[in-house]
């Protein structure tokens, strides 16, 4: 658990120098703007910008379908294994809107000692595919005030290959 935690907060301090810096100061480090480059301009949040909920204000957890084993299950089936030499972590941060749809993903990258490291594309653009399609998310329609939030799915690569998938 503890190096779970370790990880987390090393990938967090990587995120921060990879993002641009914006005009102003965002309410929470790692907060994504829309950026029309990467953003898909149909996406949009339930709430405004300062109500999206970061995952470690969620007391439920995971908010996925079938909990984190179905999540883990969908992208199993779906990676191709890229045999390389590469190793470390993949990132990937998103916003759940309350409707349980998707957008605003940035990708972060770091080898084993959690220095910036560029995957090969292949690995990255696979990755980001599967949890793009990944629509198990969450829509808290039963709650009373239904919430935007953010999500992060860390995955431990070796070789190429998915070793675990965080958190």
């Amino acid at each position: 658990m503890k190096r779970l935690l370790y990880i987390s907060l090393i990938l967090g301090f990587v995120a921060c120098s990879n993002e641009e810096t914006p005009s102003k100061y965002l309410r929470w480090v790692g907060d994504s703007t829309f950026d029309a480059a990467l953003d898909d301009p149909d996406f949009k949040l339930c709430h405004s910008e300062s109500r999206v909920k970061q995952y470690f204000h969620l007391a439920e957890g995971l908010q996925y379908v079938g909990e984190k084993s179905a999540l883990v299950k969908q992208i199993r089936d779906q990676y191709e294994v890229v045999e390389n030499n590469q190793s470390g972590y993949i990132r990937i941060r998103f916003i759940v809107n309350c409707n349980g749809e998707t957008g605003r993903f940035r990708v972060i990258q770091a080898n084993e000692q959690y220095q910036k490291h560029a995957f090969d594309e292949s690995i990255t653009n696979q990755l980001l595919s599967i949890v793009k399609s990944l629509d198990g998310w969450d829509t808290q329609k039963g709650k009373e005030n239904p919430e935007d939030y953010y999500q992060y799915l860390v995955f431990k690569m070796k070789n190429g290959e998915i070793i675990e998938i965080m958190p």
